[in-house]
Order: C-alpha cells, then structure tokens, then sequence
C-alpha cells in the first residue's frame, strides 16, 4: 500500500503466547521482512514496539534485510492510490478493499504452545503517520497460553475493541469456547460499532476459527492431523 506520499509504510507485530513476549514495529520504509524485525525486537530488546527510523536503526544493528524502497511497489497498488487520489479530490469515498493489505499467522507447536503474527502495508492514501491495528499488540495481535488471534480488517475499530485479546479474554475469564469468543466479537461488537474484518484464530486443542463480516477474507490452514485447506467466501 502507498500513503498519500506515495510512499510504502510498513508495520508488523508477533507475540509468544507462552510468555506473553511481543515485539512491534510501525512506519518503517525499507526492511524487506517487518514481522522478522519484530520478532528482532520481541527477542533481543528490552522494549515491544519501535517505529520508523528508530525501528529501522536498530533493525540494522539486529542484521535483518534491507531493501530499496521501490521493492514493495507494484503498479497495482500504485494505480490504486491514483485513483484514490481522484476518488479523494472529487469527494468520493475510495473502495473499502483499498484499506485491506494484511497478512497474519497463528501457530501451535507439538508442545502446545501458541504464537500469532500479524504484517500490514496499512491503507492506501493514509496520512500524518497513521498506524492501524496490525502492530498493535492486543488489537490486531494477541496470544497466551490457551488462544492467539490475527485480526485484519478496519484498524480502528479493531484498536477501539481490543479485538484480538478480547477473543482471548473472553476465553479465559468468561469460559467461552474460541468459536463463541471470536464470533461475540467479530460477528457482533465489531460491526455493531461500524467496524468490519476477521481474524484467525486458534486454541490450545488445536481447534481453530477464521469468522469474518466481509464478502471474503483469504485463509488457509493446516490441522493437526496434517490436513489442509484454503478458503476466501463463507461457503
């Protein structure tokens, strides 16, 4: 995604359900993998989020992959923002699909332990630094012992909601199962509030759950029996 400098910003955040250690990075403009530097940060810093040029600084000291900038341009996206540019100038709300750049994961290892990750471009035409939910931890990331949750979707609502640590919260202090869990919240508090999106979810059973309340969002997984699927629709 491009803001309306047309320039890629770039956030990522991971979180190791079996600690609650978490790293986070916002803003940054040339790191070729944003969640690895957060796992940089969540693994050999004393803090869980740095943003832009500090994020970048210390990424360097942390030996992680630098790129030029022009690495994440894809005309695709670069038509997108132009025509956001116009939508923006002729008082036209851009498509909703514009906002939507993020990838997340959750993983349950033969241990039993949880870990979630979530990287984002952001929004297309974002101004003045705007940071979503993706880097935030206990928004579009959260994980602990029994739940861990990837969220995407409209970021602030997802930032007011507390999206993914509620899931988990409403799982570990109210005793609902992840299925009813995520669905209180994605299904309901979120567009209740005017928000939409989805998340990936998953428990310490293995048990897993991707709800959402747009016309789509691309998922795929792999149970612990080793089969495997991928989806975009609810059907």
């Amino acid at each position: 995604m491009f803001n309306a400098d047309g320039i890629n910003e770039l956030d990522a955040s991971i979180m190791d359900g079996s600690t609650l250690a978490a790293g986070a990075i916002a803003g940054v403009h040339r790191v070729r993998n944003p969640v690895t530097l957060a796992r940089k940060v969540m693994e050999d810093s004393p803090h869980v989020m740095l943003i832009g040029e500090g994020a970048e600084s210390f990424g360097r000291t942390a030996g992680v992959d630098f790129v030029e900038p022009d690495y994440f341009r894809t005309e695709h996206r670069w038509q997108q923002l132009q025509d956001a540019r116009h939508r923006e100038a002729s008082n036209l709300q851009p498509p909703r699909e514009y906002a939507y750049g993020t990838v997340g994961a959750v993983a349950l290892d033969a241990e039993g332990r949880i870990a979630a990750a979530t990287s984002t471009g952001g929004m297309t035409n974002k101004r003045w630094g705007r940071v979503g939910d993706a880097p935030i931890i206990g928004a579009g990331t959260y994980a602990n012992a029994q739940c861990g949750v990837s969220a995407t979707g409209w970021g602030e609502y997802f930032i007011r909601l507390a999206v993914a640590h509620d899931i988990c919260a409403r799982m570990a202090y109210g005793g609902a199962s992840l299925a009813e869990a995520a669905d209180e919240v994605v299904m309901k508090r979120v567009p209740e509030l005017g928000g939409d999106g989805g998340v990936i979810g998953l428990d310490a059973e293995g048990n897993m759950h991707l709800p959402f309340n747009t016309g789509g969002m691309y998922r795929g997984w792999v149970r612990p029996d080793g089969s495997r699927g991928t989806a975009i629709f609810a059907d």
